[in-house]
């Protein structure tokens, strides 16, 4: 891809609505804020100025701010943090690759790796891990490294993991008389739930269940995968998203929104409002998302539970591979143009080595990039307890959130012109199961354009 290209698909992905988080989805944008600490959030650093450094997660910036002030306190190199808006993130980024000037060291996402690495605006980072003694490039789930490597080189260092949990208020199930959710329930379940709920709660507004179709990580894509199918395949190559398996994922997702929040009101008032407002029961969320919930009003009725699993086979117990969490991760980059190259690697490190994980982890920022040190997340949010996102790892099965060079082409492409017509009808069993067999085209017709 030539810059000419890269430049206006950049700027085009900047204005889209791209699935988010530290993960994907709408959760992005609740990143949101001011700057942190002042300073131009696109100045480049001097060796004297410090590092600009780039996020968009306002929830996790005290947690960041007091590791990367430790670090200055041993480095003497000044840090200032800035929290900017989903969209005007990936501006920002565009335009400084585009002859301005780009943070020192910011936050890489799967939707946007490839293009950065292959135009050579990110920090080849080879040299400097070869020489650090505190990063093992095995030590991290190997999903977020080969993310973040392109032809055979390392751009980033892998910031974190997520995975997705069902969260339900308990107060709501306790009005309507409806079992609260246990560990051991499948999508069946979760559909009697809402139905039971949707029904008793209708004079009072209330739903059993509501989910943002275009949150596809912490949403529809899982049950694909519990059914058997994948949205892309391992090879990166193609997709079963039209094959029986998937259609049979879908299935389960059409009836579950069959007796959930319509999404012209999901459109509006979103699902974590609704949920917030005492107008929904169960919706499923990332570990990003934590926080937003622990500090809510109302939060003591709120509980955490597995993400179900899909019963495939219909024998009434789960078994492996029918309960699967999307998981993806952040990487640490930094600016190839960086006027301080080896500090702002230097901060990279000390963010992602397994002091600074298992820092991360008990500061309740996110879940450690590496297996086996985010023990002490779930410890960071007392009164609540958080352990499902842990758990998921040992009780099921986790895939990296499905990409391929250009995500971003056929995600917004299956959403519109494949599902649409399917998430506002979701009555008709004929019209989701169409489009599955129109996904799987947009797919396969993206990819070979690629």
């Amino acid at each position: 891809m030539n810059m000419k290209k890269f430049l206006a698909l950049a700027m085009a992905l900047a204005m889209t609505a791209m699935l988010a988080a530290c993960g994907g989805g709408a959760a992005a944008p609740s990143g949101g804020g001011e700057a942190s600490g002042g300073g131009n959030a696109g100045g480049g650093a001097s060796a004297s100025s410090g590092l600009q450094v780039a996020i968009w997660d306002n929830n996790q910036l005290a947690g960041l701010k007091q590791i990367a002030d430790e670090w200055s306190a041993e480095s003497g190199v000044p840090v200032t943090i800035n929290v900017i808006t989903w969209d005007s993130y990936w501006t920002l980024l565009s335009s400084g690759a585009s002859g301005g000037t780009m943070p020192d060291v910011f936050w890489m996402h799967s939707n946007t790796a490839q293009m950065y690495m292959e135009n050579d605006l990110l920090l080849n980072l080879d040299n400097y891990i070869a020489n650090d003694d505190s990063i093992d490039m095995t030590k991290y789930y190997p999903g977020i490294v080969d993310l973040y490597n392109s032809g055979g080189s390392q751009y980033a260092l892998p910031k974190d993991h997520d995975t997705i949990a069902l969260l339900y208020n308990q107060a709501i199930f306790d009005k309507y008389g409806v079992e609260t959710p246990t560990d051991d329930w499948s999508w069946d379940d979760v559909y009697e739930a809402a139905k039971a709920i949707s029904e008793a709660g209708a004079a009072d507004g209330v739903y059993g269940y509501a989910m943002n179709t275009s949150n596809n990580q912490d949403g529809w894509y899982n049950l694909v995968y519990d059914y058997g199918a994948q949205i892309i395949t391992d090879d990166h190559k193609g997709t079963t998203i039209g094959s029986a398996e998937g259609k049979a994922g879908m299935e389960m997702m059409r009836k579950i929104l069959s007796v959930a929040a319509p999404q012209p009101v999901v459109a509006e008032t979103g699902t974590d409002s609704l949920f917030q407002s005492n107008l929904c029961a169960m919706i499923t969320q990332g570990s990003w998302m934590i926080n937003s919930f622990y500090t809510a009003e109302g939060h003591d009725n709120y509980k955490w539970a597995l993400l179900p699993y899909g019963d495939a086979n219909g024998n009434g117990q789960c078994d492996p591979g029918e309960r699967q969490s999307c998981y993806n991760g952040l990487g640490w980059a930094a600016a190839a143009s960086t006027a301080n190259p080896d500090a702002a690697y230097s901060l990279i490190s000390y963010f992602c080595n397994e002091a600074g994980q298992t820092k991360q982890a008990e500061l309740g920022v996110t879940m450690a990039g590496m297996p086996g040190v985010s023990e002490a997340f779930n410890n960071a949010f007392p009164g609540m307890d958080v352990s499902a996102f842990n758990r998921i790892e040992e009780e099921g099965t986790l895939y990296f959130r499905p990409y391929t060079r250009n995500t971003t082409v056929w995600e917004d492409k299956i959403q519109q012109d494949a599902f649409l017509a399917a998430w506002l009808n979701p009555a008709d069993e004929a019209t989701m199961a169409q489009a599955c067999d129109n996904a799987q085209t947009i797919i396969e017709d993206a990819i070979a354009a690629e």
